[in-house]
């Protein structure tokens, strides 16, 4: 574990920045300490990209955002839909805004949710969630049905788990989405998705 001084501290408050290449797309990000992942984009999130089906006008949303790096990667894959992020963290909100302008995205824009629970449109084609472990299993059941309900008909729903979460996911897939789709199972992440039929 490493070990600061007090006259680290103040070097830790800067912003931290780095540069990625995800779908082809160069970009840059600045995160801060106390947000998931703040210094590299981590392997679920690589993971859940590599499986995503997006098309050029799609509209987008992602769900859990942190500073943006699946929605401001969806919005360059859709150029002509609109992409919403939502977080319940006010900083992932603001960071990935600030994102958005980093990487001259337009089509894209963060907002301030505890889950859906700001999310008004039901016109998305593609949700997707790069789920944290520990959010329980009534939260991931609010999670689906809430995707659900706002996807477009033949609209997906992505998400990258732990796992050891993986039966928990296809049966509730199942049960709200009536169907389920497994794209890649590693030893740590498995991507899924559940299609609105």
């Amino acid at each position: 574990m490493a070990h600061y001084t007090k006259s680290d501290i103040p070097g830790l408050k800067q912003d931290l920045q780095f540069e990625d290449t995800l779908c082809d797309f160069p970009l840059q990000f600045k995160t801060t300490w106390g947000l998931f992942s703040p210094r590299n984009i981590d392997d679920g999130t690589i993971m859940l990209l590599k499986y995503m089906d997006i098309e050029t006008t799609d509209n987008c949303l992602d769900l859990g955002c942190g500073y943006g790096a699946l929605g401001i990667t969806m919005a360059k894959q859709a150029p002509q839909g609109q992409t919403l992020m939502v977080d319940k963290d006010f900083v992932a909100v603001d960071y990935a805004n600030k994102n958005c302008e980093l990487n001259g995205v337009t089509n894209a824009t963060a907002r301030l949710s505890n889950g859906f629970s700001a999310v008004t449109e039901k016109n998305f084609n593609v949700i997707c969630s790069n789920i944290p472990a520990k959010v329980g299993n009534e939260l991931l059941y609010i999670f689906l049905q809430d995707a659900w309900d706002r996807l477009e008909p033949g609209g997906t729903f992505y998400v990258v788990t732990i796992t050891g979460l993986r039966e928990f996911m296809k049966k509730a897939f199942k049960e709200i989405f009536g169907n389920y789709k497994k794209h890649k199972q590693g030893p740590a992440y498995t991507v899924a998705s559940g299609t609105k039929e």
